[in-house]
């Protein structure tokens, strides 16, 4: 009997998105006075995960292992066009950030719950 366990790759991949993110709308929020910068923020998951699977960057446990050009992201962050720029260059919305960060957390917080759902089933079918 093969089991498929896709749907957790998927849940695992949803959070990582979700994780990543984040930590560009933090990002976008702690710059939000800074003259000239620019918001950055994901692709939406459905977008990037279609691409096909994601790969898990390599880690650096010893000295001699080759540093990864890529800084760990698993998802290509871009430039948020949608919002317009102040006179200072700047174009992070406050607003705008706080709601896709609240989306951002309800999309965790269903990968968590598709993640542990997931296990239970799999332990119930596993008659523990």
């Amino acid at each position: 009997m093969t089991m498929n366990f896709d749907i957790l790759r998927t849940a695992r991949a949803l959070s990582r998105h979700a994780e990543q993110r984040q930590a560009l709308i933090a990002n976008n929020i702690a710059n939000a006075d800074t003259p000239g910068y620019k918001a950055r923020d994901l692709p939406p998951f459905a977008q990037v995960f279609g691409d096909g699977p994601q790969v898990t960057p390599l880690r650096i446990t010893r000295a001699g292992h080759i540093q990864s050009t890529d800084s760990g992201a698993l998802f290509q962050p871009m430039d948020d066009t949608g919002a317009e720029a102040a006179p200072n260059g700047n174009n992070v919305s406050l607003e705008r950030e706080m709601t896709k960060a609240a989306r951002t957390r309800q999309e965790y917080d269903m990968a968590m719950g598709i993640y542990f759902k997931s296990l239970d089933i799999l332990r119930a079918s596993l008659g523990r």
